[in-house]
């Protein structure tokens, strides 16, 4: 933990939050000033090709996912047309997104659980997203809070590291992470502070060299270092 005189001095008038909630709330707002309007960087047209998109995104960048969905959705434009690719053909597709066979399986059982169980849609449910082939509460939160308008706060390695590092949570298990950030966020305002998270984490907390002299949390934030 840094020492008070390490930080630089807060705005005027201004107190140092003390608590999580606090430290939460101001993250809020100063990530929010600091990346407005900000949107999902997964290309998609509906919540079947983000769902998509999002499992493909697992140990890949965006760019590389962007790079391959195009092919992707042409060649399967909906659930049934995924659900009878040939595997092989598939995997072909998706290849640079690493993981390309573990990934096809889950495409593929996916697209099968949305025309067996849902009538070819995506479910709104977080109960019905996390029994998906290949979707865990990360990918769900995703698709909920960007294609179907829910509260959502998806939690990758970069939220979780600040949150960590902000004291928002001692947690490090990213389900735990996410249920107790979930009541210091405004429910309509989760998905754009993990996605604001994210993008700090990618251009300014770095983990291995933080550029605190840059951040607008350094302030109150009780990691860093100057």
């Amino acid at each position: 933990m840094a020492t008070a005189e390490a930080r630089p001095d807060p705005p005027a008038g201004v107190r140092r939050p003390r608590s999580a909630r606090g430290r939460a709330r101001w993250t809020n707002q100063l990530l929010a000033e600091e990346y407005p309007g900000v949107v999902c960087e997964l290309d998609h047209s509906n919540a079947f090709e983000l769902l998509a998109a999002t499992i493909l995104s697992a140990q890949c960048t965006d760019a590389r996912v962007n790079m391959v969905t195009p092919t992707l959705f042409r060649r399967y434009p909906t659930p049934a047309d995924l659900a009878g690719a040939d595997p092989e053909e598939l995997e072909e597709i998706i290849h640079s997104t690493g993981f390309f066979r573990s990934k096809a399986r889950s495409l593929i059982g996916m697209a099968n659980a949305l025309e067996d169980r849902f009538g070819g849609e995506v479910p709104s449910a977080m109960k019905d997203l996390v029994e998906i082939p290949g979707v865990g509460r990360k990918t769900a939160n995703v698709v909920r809070c960007v294609a179907l308008g829910l509260p959502g706060l998806p939690v990758d390695t970069h939220v979780l590291r600040l949150s960590r590092l902000l004291e928002l949570t001692t947690e490090t298990d990213p389900v735990k992470v996410e249920l107790e950030l979930n009541p210091m966020v405004p429910a309509d305002e989760r998905g754009e502070f993990s996605m604001r998270m994210i993008l700090h984490g990618r251009r300014v907390c770095f983990a291995r060299r933080p550029q605190c002299a840059e951040c607008v949390l350094a302030w109150f934030c009780p990691s860093v270092s100057l």
